[in-house]
């Protein structure tokens, strides 16, 4: 047999054992949010299991509730959480971290929002850059009187900020990081290529209530080009992950009580899902974090289950 001929049938061996050992958790929780961090987990991307555990009980914020859980996985191997503490009070989030996401660290909550008139920090999303080596948090906040008054309350009128961090505990300042003139909520970073960035983001005006995207050439925007909505009205919460040569959305259509998903392969155009997809039902919306195989079948190994 040729020498090229072996060494592309390697090749094809390597690629094909790395991609069977890809899985995936989402991070969740269950009304009313007192519970704690659940995780689903899947091998192809559609269909989702619970692990019926509370791997981490919220203790910070004036509510010390645990909604919109954030979960990336650090270059280190380390896994950083941050969610919504509190609906109103806090002027930061909840963070803790762990390295096997059965022990965890001592939880914090993280006073990043300098506006003193900020009245919540809603849903932080954690991005992490590799052309800066940093993590990005992007959230959601309200300063009742500071921008046009729509639709909604004052006090429902937010807008997006951020911070960056090298560990999560020494942080940049707070600033304005999405503002497209009108209340925005539920924001998330996607690197579509190497200078090619997608925010996915709920207009949160009563007119709308729906999920749009934005375009940029950096994790920072600025970002242009806003989508129309790609969902329902009453829909919330997408959480992004890439599988083979396309990217699937989900969110939460909580005007119909029911989770769904889009898929798209550009960010311009969207389509339901090639496949049904089948999560538990209680499910409220976190992120996705792909991750090998063996942390799945070990953390199920850990807990007992099947």
């Amino acid at each position: 047999m040729p020498k090229q001929l072996i060494y592309f049938l390697v090749c094809l061996l390597t690629t094909l054992a790395s991609c069977s050992q890809r899985a995936y958790l989402f991070t969740s929780f269950r009304e009313p949010a007192t519970d704690g961090l659940r995780l689903l987990y899947s091998y192809n991307g559609y269909t989702w299991k619970d692990m019926d555990t509370v791997f981490l009980k919220p203790a910070v914020g004036h509510q010390k509730v645990m909604r919109d859980p954030s979960m990336v996985q650090g270059p280190d191997g380390t896994f950083h959480l941050v969610w919504t503490s509190s609906w109103r009070g806090d002027k930061g989030f909840g963070y803790a971290s762990s390295k096997d996401l059965l022990h965890w660290s001592q939880q914090g909550l993280l006073p990043i929002m300098n506006e003193t008139a900020a009245v919540n920090v809603w849903a932080p999303e954690l991005f992490y850059d590799k052309t800066a080596d940093d993590f990005k948090i992007v959230w959601a906040a309200c300063i009742p009187g500071k921008f046009p008054k729509g639709l909604e309350e004052d006090s429902n009128n937010h807008r997006l900020y951020y911070t960056h961090t090298k560990d999560l505990r020494a942080y940049g300042r707070c600033e304005r990081f999405f503002d497209p003139g009108y209340s925005v909520i539920d924001a998330v970073i996607v690197q579509q290529s190497n200078n090619k960035y997608v925010l996915v983001f709920k207009d949160n005006t009563r007119p709308e209530r729906d999920l749009k995207v934005a375009h940029g050439s950096s994790p920072l925007g600025p970002w242009t080009n806003i989508s129309a909505p790609f969902t329902d009205k009453l829909t919330e919460g997408p959480s992004v992950v890439k599988f083979k040569n396309k990217w699937l959305i989900y969110y939460d259509a909580y005007g119909k009580k029911t989770y769904e998903a889009v898929e798209t392969k550009d960010f311009h155009t969207f389509q339901p899902p090639t496949h049904k997809i089948d999560l538990p039902e209680g499910h409220k919306h976190g992120t996705i974090v792909p991750v090998k195989k063996k942390v799945v079948k070990d953390l199920l190994k850990q807990l007992g289950k099947p």
